[in-house]
This record gives C-alpha cells, sequence and structure tokens, in this order.
C-alpha cells in the first residue's frame, strides 16, 4: 500500500510540473545567447518563428529542410539558429514567450513559418514567409540566399 501512495504521488508531480522542451538539436530558443555566438563566429542569426505543435507547414519545413544534412550543413557555415517558437501545448518558460513576443514585435510576420535573417545589430537582411512542401532543401537554401543578397 504505502508503495502505491508512492507511486500516485510521483504520477501527480509528473503531471503537475511539466517538462520544458527544448529547441531542436542545433538550435537555440536564447536569442542573446545566440547573439554571442553570431558575433563571435562572425555570422548572422536565421530566426525561425514557427508554430512547432501546430502549424502543418512548420512541422514540414523541419521536417524536409530544416533536419536534413544538406541544410545542417549550410547553416553551420552560415547562420546561427534560433528557434522563437508559438506553440499551442508545448511547455515554455516565462522568460521564452516574452523573449518570442518581443521578436515577434521588432520582426512582424505574415503567417507561419516565417524566416527573418538579421545581422548581430539586430538588422533585417531578408525574410521568408510560408513554405511550399515537397520543394526540399536545394531550393530552400537558394531562395534564402537570394533574399539576404538584395
Amino acid at each position: 500500500m504505502k508503495y502505491l501512495s508512492y507511486l500516485a504521488l510521483a504520477v501527480l508531480c509528473a503531471i503537475a510540473i511539466p517538462a520544458r522542451a527544448a529547441a531542436p538539436p542545433g538550435w537555440t530558443e536564447d536569442y542573446a545567447k545566440a547573439v554571442e555566438k553570431a558575433k563571435t563566429e562572425n555570422k548572422n542569426l536565421l530566426l525561425d518563428f514557427t508554430g512547432s505543435d501546430w502549424c502543418g507547414y512548420c512541422i514540414a519545413l523541419h521536417k524536409e529542410v530544416f533536419s536534413t544534412a544538406k541544410f545542417k550543413a549550410w547553416a553551420k557555415d552560415n547562420v546561427v539558429l534560433v528557434e522563437v517558437d508559438f506553440p499551442h501545448t508545448k511547455p515554455q518558460t516565462q522568460k521564452v514567450k516574452a523573449q518570442n513576443s518581443e521578436l515577434k514585435g521588432k520582426y512582424p510576420t505574415g503567417g507561419f513559418p516565417t524566416i527573418v535573417i538579421v545581422d548581430t545589430t539586430g538588422n533585417e537582411l531578408a525574410k521568408k514567409t510560408g513554405y511550399s512542401p515537397g520543394s526540399g532543401p536545394d531550393a530552400y537554401i537558394a531562395a534564402l540566399e537570394s533574399a539576404m543578397k538584395k
């Protein structure tokens, strides 16, 4: 009986204290740390405004582009990746929620996903809204590079 009481307590704690979900591997959700890393590595930042747990196009973009070896190699050489997430059910700290709201105010989005490339001083260099499933990493990288040259 004592064992069942401890088990019930453990289950209640697990439900009451949700785990904080982090950004995908290779990404950060901490904008300030990303800026410092970008300065050190002399790179720009790629901000992914996403609805990671509800936006179908966002999920497709991550699956078909961001999770590929080709994109990861390109990103490693060119940008610091920052996830600016607006989930429906994925838990976030209040600090991340506030930061993401502030970033969305600074770089307004027309929908999700929106990718914004900024320099280390916060100047917007490029913006790309939406994703066409099936276009793949080559086309997406080319579109990002083209947008950054404008």
